[in-house]
């Protein structure tokens, strides 16, 4: 970004010296002019100071001079502009570099970095706030970083295939890592990048084909999200089975909505109650939420278990049912009562 800003600057003050060398060159062949009056009647006239001719003027010196007013005016008013502008985006990349790094004093941990913050992105980072989840936020986009520097959001700029970049990011301490980039190819090098530098981070990446699904798997994603696919299915369904999306709908893991749909890992759960079948605990006896999922330690996922189904360390409980419920029952298996 800088570079493109400096060369603007460098752009106008050639369009200066090139206007300058033409007034000088153009005086000295119309009127016969010497070089230093002719250069001193092209600085006087581009910068319009208005003083006086240096020596009489033929009618096409005057026509001359008329068309290199206007041209000073045209090159001044760029050359100003870009020098301003350039001065106004160096002062505020000082004060963002200033709050950015104040900002990274405190390492963050247990975080979720998002890679790109287009349409799919900006949707990613507006659920996970709604879910009270702490993340950081990576874009290529100087406007995009500025114009969210004021927001409780963390933004950094830059390439997210770049190692430093992820490490200003704490990707080493952070629990996942979603890239929602529109490009396939850089969606797979910031996996990569990604996996390097912390091999136990869970990874989500946005897909566009189903070759690019296999080779990000491959690289070692954990889920591949195809918003064509999702999006064609939701539709279809609407049409095929429209009470079974209403259903759905309601079926939330928004806190604000009437229904949880939780997920609880069985790490968490007291000792005492490990290894114990799911009828014995009485989850929804005492809480009136119910146990609609199992995963195993396996990955294997159980719609409705059986009440024999015992809590093992690493599995995962899905569970559903009001606020008040689901939290009457993550007091029932914390304090083990």
């Amino acid at each position: 970004m800088d570079l493109k800003r400096n060369k603007n600057v460098l752009v106008a003050g050639l369009y200066s010296l090139l206007l300058i060398i033409i007034g000088t060159v153009g005086y000295m062949l119309i009127d016969d002019y010497s070089f230093v009056n002719a250069l001193y009647m092209t600085i006087i006239t581009v910068t319009t100071v208005g003083f006086g001719e240096v020596q009489h003027l033929s009618d096409i010196g005057k026509l001359f001079t008329a068309v290199l007013i206007l041209g000073g005016l045209g090159v001044l008013a760029y050359f100003i502009t870009s020098i301003s502008q350039n001065l106004f985006q160096n002062q505020l990349s000082f004060f963002y570099g200033g709050y950015n790094k104040m900002r990274r004093k405190t390492k963050m941990k247990n975080h979720v970095v998002v890679v790109g913050y287009g349409r799919s992105g900006g949707q990613v980072v507006s659920e996970l706030i709604s879910l009270g989840n702490s993340l950081i936020v990576v874009d290529e986009s100087h406007e995009i970083v500025i114009n969210n520097m004021g927001t409780p959001i963390r933004f950094i700029e830059g390439d997210a295939t770049q190692d430093e970049i992820l490490e200003k990011a704490d990707i080493k301490t952070a629990k996942s890592l979603i890239s929602t980039l529109p490009n396939d190819a850089d969606n797979l090098f910031v996996v990569l990048t990604a996996r390097s530098l912390n091999p136990g981070l869970k990874i989500i990446s946005r897909a566009s084909s189903e070759s690019s699904e296999k080779k990000l798997k491959m690289a070692g994603v954990d889920s591949v999200v195809m918003p064509e696919r999702v999006g064609g299915a939701h539709m279809a369904t609407l049409v095929a089975k429209p009470d079974v999306v209403e259903f759905l709908e309601h079926l939330t893991i928004h806190s604000n909505q009437a229904t949880q749909l939780m997920e609880i890992m069985c790490s968490d759960v007291p000792e005492d109650l490990l290894h114990k079948p799911i009828k014995e605990i009485g989850i929804r006896r005492k809480s009136g939420a119910n146990i609609i999922g199992f995963k195993t330690v396996s990955g294997e996922v159980i719609i409705n278990p059986s009440p024999d189904t015992k809590l093992i360390p690493d599995s995962k409980l899905f569970v559903l049912g009001t606020a008040e419920q689901i939290e009457h029952m993550k007091n029932i298996l914390e304090g083990g009562r």
